[in-house]
């Protein structure tokens, strides 16, 4: 900010030498240092070795010593514009940089809930789109909201120091020009943030396409995704257009208020000049400052829209900021080891007001397998997404060895914890990488002894790169088979005391079917395990089978206890399940 400061007072400086300048070329009676130098520092020794040398008949020299002192300031201007802007840059790219490293951040603090409710596409815009416009509308806005004003208050202290009388027709006209701009201005926040809606829509669309395009073309449903997404492009384009035209409005609407007000200044200054009460080479430096001042003001004007504009983009990112995290991390002890058990006591859980979970009460012994098995809807993936504090309880406690698990940090919790879900959750990378997901250090005899543990050696092994194979965006590469046996292998890796299974064979065929569950059985030796089952022939073994029923436990037991309960709900689904 100082060197921008320092080269307006250079700039005002440079122009007002023009005062003199044009005096002493045109000969003008009575040039003196009784001018508009003596109102500047150091200005009263400049004025008099000028008027020293026009008495003594040596114009040239002092035109000569003019020009030297407008060069010098132009060139001192500018280095130190330049080197206002090289300090400026590095600084307005990194809030860039730091603000999107803090929504990263709050996206991976955020509850799981939190990303059922909303638009995948909505939040990659907020953190594409919306970081873009800031960058653009705002940031880049800043640096010229505080070089601009300088600019244009210095520009008016000098025009002021030159002819009170004309400065005060900019002090009447300026305020009815920024009414002007202000009134157009207005409905650029509800515009802009109409289209950041539109452009979140547009991703939500091309994300659903990519991941279900396989479907798209078997339903023949090109067109109809095409005019979606074709109608929201339409119709971000027409709220575009709308903001241009008020957005580039605002230079050209400035610089035709700007002349208007300079004709206005050159009428009114003639007649000052007639009246002798305003020198000639005044009023011309005057109208050199006016017209300098007006590209500060411009690009005032122009900062002033773009940051209207991205204002909205600002409350969007704010909103993801300020949004509360719902599991807290307060907890003070670190879950060292797994000793005793899990327990659900009085458990209850509902998800916006709406009852999910009610009076689950449950112990998982160390090294047992309990089963949750019901119908869709009766809250087995809720129960189980409890242990790991994916959401937190509204009632009731989940007790860890005896302690509340939120008196546990929640890494500590995590990290002794292994899940394999329904849907197997890769990343486009290497196989190895995808394997090491929780453990970065782990040895290569140690990855492979978790393929091997999970039925995954071998074809890992069958790869051209081998454990060096990129499996493509979502395991793309891979059969269902292979995916989740990678899944398998990430659990293994991790070694975790605790495994939440969501039955990861019921969308494969019989041969990867089995496969896949030797790795689970392999993988469940010696562990506590909770396992959401939809194929009940996978849970015969369990040492307890809980039967969920509207978010209640509905019965519970051994496989062969539950079988023996006549019209019981875990009977009957076996019953339909044998039927098939």
């Amino acid at each position: 900010m100082s060197f921008a400061v320092i080269a307006s007072l250079l700039s005002v400086f440079s122009l007002t030498m023009l005062a003199p300048l044009m005096s002493i070329i045109f000969n003008v009676d009575g040039f003196s240092a009784e001018g508009i130098l003596n109102k500047i520092p150091g200005g009263k020794y400049l004025g008099e070795a000028l008027t020293a040398s026009v008495a003594e008949g040596r114009q040239m020299h002092a035109v000569f010593i003019c020009c030297t002192f407008i060069i010098s300031a132009i060139f001192l201007k500018n280095l130190f514009l330049y080197l206002s802007s090289l300090i400026s840059v590095p600084v307005r790219s990194s809030i860039i940089i730091h603000l999107k490293n803090d929504m990263y951040r709050k996206v991976l603090s955020l509850p799981v809930g939190y990303f059922s409710e909303q638009k995948k596409g909505d939040i990659m815009s907020r953190m594409t789109n919306d970081v873009a416009q800031v960058e653009s509308s705002v940031v880049n806005a800043l640096e010229g909201m505080i070089k601009d004003p300088i600019m244009v208050i210095s520009y008016l202290a000098a025009m002021i120091m030159l002819s009170p009388t004309l400065s005060l027709f900019l002090l009447i006209l300026l305020p009815v020009t920024a009414f002007v701009i202000g009134r157009i201005s207005r409905t650029l926040k509800k515009q802009s943030n109409a289209a950041s809606l539109r452009v979140g829509d547009t991703l939500s669309i091309l994300d659903e396409t990519l991941g279900g395009i396989r479907i798209i073309k078997a339903f023949c449903a090109e067109k109809i995704l095409a005019n979606r997404f074709i109608s929201l492009n339409n119709t971000l384009l027409g709220i575009n257009k709308r903001m241009a035209a008020r957005r580039d409005l605002a230079s050209p609407l400035t610089e035709l208020l700007g002349v208007i007000v300079l004709c206005i200044i050159i009428y009114f200054g003639a007649n000052l000049i007639a009246q002798k009460s305003l020198d000639a080479g005044d009023l011309l430096a005057f109208i050199a400052m006016f017209a300098m001042m007006i590209n500060p003001a411009k690009a005032l004007s122009s900062s002033f829209f773009n940051v209207q504009t991205g204002s909205a983009a600002i409350e969007r990112i704010e909103d993801l900021l300020t949004t509360p995290v719902k599991v807290e991390d307060d907890g003070t002890q670190k879950l060292e080891e797994f000793q005793g058990g899990i327990e659900f006591k009085n458990v209850s859980f509902s998800y916006n007001d709406t009852p999910i979970l009610k009076n689950i009460n449950l112990t998982i012994p160390k090294g047992k397998s309990v089963a949750l098995v019901g119908s869709s809807g009766a809250g087995k993936s809720t129960l189980a997404d409890l242990v790991p504090r994916f959401h937190d309880v509204t009632h009731g406690e989940i007790l860890v060895d005896g302690v509340n698990i939120k008196d546990y940090s929640l890494q500590s919790v995590r990290e002794k914890i292994g899940i394999v879900s329904q849907e197997p959750i890769l990343f486009n990378d290497t196989i190895s990488n995808n394997i090491t997901l929780a453990d970065p250090g782990a040895s290569p005899e140690e990855i492979e002894n978790a393929a091997k543990v999970a039925n995954a050696f071998r074809f890992i092994e069958g790869k051209p790169e081998k454990f060096d194979t990129n499996i493509g965006d979502r395991g793309a590469k891979l059969s269902g088979g292979e995916k989740q046996r990678l899944t398998i292998a990430r659990a293994v890796l991790k070694n975790p005391p605790i495994l939440i299974l969501d039955e990861a064979t019921s969308s494969l065929d019989t041969e990867s079917e089995r496969l896949v569950q030797d790795a689970i059985n392999n993988m469940m030796q010696n562990r506590t395990s909770l396992v959401i089952a939809h194929r009940l022939s996978t849970v015969r073994n369990a040492d307890e089978i809980i039967v969920l029923n509207k978010g209640e436990i509905a019965e519970r037991g051994k496989h062969h206890e539950l079988m023996q309960i006549e019209g019981g709900i875990y009977r009957k689904l076996v019953d339909m399940q044998e039927m098939v």
